[in-house]
């Protein structure tokens, strides 16, 4: 089978498309014919080696989190699916591998497609599914009736967080350009803030929670729309002590999160704010929880209309590094 794959880590790394055996399962996994598999900022950051202090890899590394397909095998202790099933993952972080043409991974990552949903819109959906499902229930803990803000939310993360907030029953405000207020709103989204326009640091005061989708350069206007006892939550910003303790990380790392996040831990706690930064996992009961929300609400993730295969997996990768997608970047199988 065809598999992009790279032999190291590298600023300048270049993947390779290569043909390797189609993966043995074992006893509580199934053998996915991969149909499409999204391209994120998350490949960039693993094959730099950015991220190998939270996981390091072994080579060669077949890359890519994502995944829609169909269910060619099944292991013995399998008992949720069957062959034939149309599935979508992310994938669990120790074994990656969506740019393949086969992936064999555990059962408990996966679940059923969304009616709605087709293999390319659905292989768009797992990884910002789950990102905001885990910041919101797990992180953040958040309640009914309390505020969340998310700046830049109106991209492909804000698609699936603004649902899954509103189901929980949060006031969710949303920054973003002019053109995505009008499906920002009608996805739930009780105000909109237009960047072009307008500082949301001058509009908004005493939020209970804030999810960061910018990075580092809005930590401070982002600290100050929050009240004393809430809560920062980053996607892009980086890790910091708090996230190396939950990710049971050795006390090296954790060492090592903790200089790295000092500052952003010390600033937010001068405000009595909490900060964290999240990395998301596979959790195939989580997903299906996300796959009711998808369906009641009619989510359909946008997806780039550039249509790359497998060949064209650097080119796919520029896109997302230095290009303006307009919706999540897809490999077609």
């Amino acid at each position: 089978m065809k598999a992009a794959q790279i032999t190291q880590y590298s600023k300048q790394f270049k993947v390779e498309v290569r043909d390797i055996p189609v993966p043995e399962i074992t006893d509580h996994e199934v053998l996915v014919k991969v149909k499409a598999a999204a391209v994120n900022h998350l490949e960039l950051l693993i094959a730099t080696g950015s991220v190998k202090l939270i996981q390091d890899y072994a080579f060669p590394l077949t890359l890519g989190n994502e995944l829609s397909g169909i269910v060619e095998k099944i292991g013995k202790n399998v008992t949720d699916f069957k062959v034939g099933d149309a599935i979508y993952t992310r994938l669990p972080l120790q074994k990656i591998g969506a740019f393949a043409e086969y992936a064999a991974i555990h059962a408990d990552a996966i679940a059923h497609l969304p009616d709605n949903l087709d293999f390319v819109t659905g292989a768009a959906a797992p990884l910002t599914g789950l990102t905001a499902y885990q910041s919101l229930h797990e992180e953040l803990a958040a309640k009914a009736g309390e505020s969340l803000f998310i700046p830049g939310g109106s991209g492909s993360f804000g698609q699936m967080a603004i649902p899954i907030a509103k189901s929980m029953g949060l006031k969710v405000i949303v920054s973003g350009s002019p053109t995505a207020r009008e499906r920002t709103m009608a996805a739930g989204a009780s105000q909109y803030i237009d960047y072009t326009t307008e500082n949301y640091w001058e509009r908004l005061r005493d939020l209970d929670y804030v999810i960061d989708t910018l990075g580092p350069g809005e930590f401070d206007h982002e600290l100050s729309v929050i009240k004393p006892g809430g809560h920062l939550l980053s996607l892009r910003t980086g890790p910091n002590k708090r996230f190396a303790k939950a990710m049971g990380l050795p006390w090296w790392k954790q060492k090592l999160f903790s200089i790295a996040g000092a500052k952003y831990d010390h600033k937010a706690k001068k405000k009595k704010i909490e900060y964290h930064f999240v990395f998301v996992r596979s959790d195939g009961e989580q997903l299906r929880k996300i796959t009711k929300i998808i369906e009641k609400n009619g989510i359909v993730p946008a997806v780039d209309p550039t249509e790359f295969r497998i060949e064209d997996i650097n080119e796919a990768l520029t896109l997302v590094a230095t290009g303006h997608p307009k919706g999540k970047v897809l490999i077609r199988f």
